[in-house]
């Protein structure tokens, strides 16, 4: 009987134990799973296929974010936010400067400057002279009877002022008076798109040959890709005052303003508006997007990343992203 109550003795003891411990494991708090909520982003067009992989490789860490994306021309874009009052967690531009102008101070407190692209000419197999069209010659092929060549809306898209400005460049470093004009009369409203990726239909379905476009949607659309010199392919830091010499008016901020843009190296943008709904997901995004597993897609995506990025207003960044960035 001894044995027996000294068993039954040890068998309450242990219990007791287990339950103390329970009772104290559920009363620390949970241990953290991750990161919830829906992430709000408008993108330039050109960002669609970048946006998407670096979504899914974000979601594969947290699996219970999720995202809403809308592509447009990137001042379309930021309009969205300043005059149609929409919310966004984040605004990322092909031109960092529309931020600049569109969003700095009233909707948007900062801006960081994270890649880079480069202006240039796509078209598929079964272009008309596309196996004469060279770096070089192209403008004398785009100006040959018959040829369809487009480009997106200026007042919509930077590739669509960037593809004037690459005209303007173009008359000028070739020595060919005449040419920007004779570019732009040759390109009827009909192939001009709010978009630059609108326009990858038309030339699949033959009704194009030939649109400017940046080197990465080309890359990300198997698309065939006429490298530019670069003294008029906007992509080079050390040809800014060249660059500069292009200037083309876009509507203002205000009904009835125009703005002058000047030329000036491929330089996309990125914040997190004011209002955001989720500014912490946010930020987390963006921290994804400045490391180096967001930086190695980019490069993948044709899209060269700046290391380190770089802002103007680094005394108004998020602390957390301080460290990322230089000033």
């Amino acid at each position: 009987m001894k044995k027996k109550t000294l068993f039954q003795t040890f068998v309450i003891l242990t219990t007791f134990l287990l339950f103390l411990l329970t009772a104290c494991a559920s009363s620390l708090p949970a241990e953290e799973t991750g990161l919830s909520g829906e992430l709000i982003i408008f993108h330039a067009g050109s960002l669609t296929v970048p946006v998407d992989e670096l979504a899914q490789a974000f979601q594969a860490k947290h699996p219970d974010v999720t995202f809403l994306t809308e592509g447009a021309g990137s001042r379309t874009t930021a309009r969205k936010v300043s005059e149609l009052g929409r919310e966004a967690d984040l605004i990322m531009s092909a031109d960092y400067t529309v931020i600049d102008e569109l969003l700095i101070p009233g909707f948007a407190e900062w801006n960081i400057r994270f890649a880079r692209n480069t202006m240039g000419i796509a078209y598929i197999e079964g272009a008309k002279y596309a196996d004469e069209i060279t770096s070089e010659n192209w403008y004398e092929i785009l100006l040959r009877e018959g040829v369809v060549y487009g480009h997106s809306e200026p007042n919509a898209d930077p590739c669509g002022y960037r593809t004037l400005m690459v005209w303007q460049l173009a008359e000028e470093y070739y020595d060919i008076p005449g040419l920007y004009e004779s570019l732009d009369t040759n390109c009827p409203p009909e192939n001009i798109r709010p978009k630059e990726t609108d326009l990858i239909a038309l030339i699949e379905s033959g009704d194009m040959d030939y649109f400017f476009i940046y080197r990465s949607v080309a890359v990300q659309h198997d698309l065939t890709f006429i490298e530019l010199p670069e003294e008029i392919n906007l992509s080079m830091v050390e040809q800014a005052d060249f660059y500069s010499h292009a200037q083309v008016e876009l509507n203002g901020a205000e009904p009835g303003e125009t703005i002058i843009k000047s030329g000036k190296p491929i330089v996309y943008g990125i914040t997190i508006p004011t209002d955001a709904p989720h500014p912490q997901l946010a930020v987390e995004f963006v921290k994804f997007l400045l490391s180096a597993e967001g930086q190695a897609i980019l490069q993948e995506q044709g899209q060269p990343p700046i290391v380190p990025p770089v802002t103007a207003q680094y005394n108004a960044l998020p602390e957390e992203l301080q460290a990322l960035v230089s000033e």
